[in-house]
C-alpha cells in the first residue's frame, strides 16, 4: 500500500509516541534516571537506502538524533564518498534508547523493540537496507528469510542479498558498524569500498 507523505509522518509519529511511554522495556529506567532521549529515526520517510544500527550511543541519546557522534561523522563521510546526501536516506537503530555504558544490545531488548523497526521499514518501504554492525545484521536477515546466508560479518560485509518483504523485492548489504573506523583506519578503507556498492545499486 502506498501512503502519502502525511500518512508515513504520522505513522513515525505513533511509533515514537509508543517508544517514548514503553515503561516495560528494560531501558526505560536507565533513559529516565539519564535524563536521555529515544532515537527513533531521522531522514526521509520515502528514502530508496535505509541505514540500521544497533543501538544509541551517548551523543544520541542527549540530542534524541541517530548517528550524530564520531561514528555519525564517518557514515556522513562515507556517504559523501558515493555522492549521496544524508537527508536522502533514513537512519535508524533496532534499539531505540540507549544502553548502559554504550554495551552491545541485549536479546531482551531487540525482541521489545524489534517490532518499531518492522514497522519503520514497512512506512519507509526502502529498496536496498544496509545493516550497520553484526546485531543489525542478524535482525534484519533472520527477519527477511535470509537467516540460511548468516555468516560472521567479516565474511558477510559488502555482499548483496535478494529477497522479498510485503511491499516488494528489497536488497540487503551488510556493512561494518563506522564505529570500527574510530578505533581501526584498515577498515575505513573495507567501509568506502563496501560503500562504493551502493552507488552501484
Amino acid at each position: 500500500m502506498t501512503q502519502t507523505a502525511e500518512q508515513r509522518k504520522e505513522l513515525m509519529r505513533q511509533i515514537k509516541d509508543e517508544v517514548v511511554a514503553l515503561k516495560n522495556s528494560p531501558l526505560y529506567k536507565f533513559r529516565i534516571e539519564n535524563k536521555n532521549l529515544p532515537v527513533i529515526g531521522e531522514g526521509s520517510h520515502s528514502a530508496k537506502i535505509m541505514f540500521i544500527g544497533e543501538a544509541p550511543g551517548k551523543n544520541e541519546a542527549k540530542t534524541g538524533r541517530p548517528f550524530c557522534g564520531r561514528a555519525g561523522q564517518i557514515l556522513d563521510d562515507l556517504l559523501a564518498t558515493v555522492g549521496i546526501k544524508r537527508e536522502e536516506v533514513y537512519v535508524t537503530n533496532i534499539v531505540k534508547d540507549r544502553p548502559p555504558k554504550n554495551r552491545d544490545p541485549l536479546p531482551e531488548e531487540i525482541e521489545i523493540y524489534g517490532p518499531f523497526l518492522d514497522r519503520q521499514i514497512e512506512i519507509v518501504q526502502p529498496k536496498i537496507i544496509a545493516t550497520l554492525g553484526r546485531y543489525a545484521m542478524g535482525y534484519v536477515m533472520n527477519k527477511l528469510g535470509l537467516e540460511s546466508e548468516i555468516l560472521p560479518i567479516g565474511k558477510m560485509h559488502g555482499r548483496v542479498f535478494s529477497t522479498k518483504t510485503s511491499y516488494g523485492k528489497i536488497k540487503v548489504i551488510p556493512l561494518y558498524h563506522p564505529c570500527v573506523a574510530v578505533y581501526n583506519s584498515h577498515t575505513l578503507d573495507i567501509l568506502k569500498s563496501d560503500f562504493a556498492i551502493l552507488k552501484d545499486l
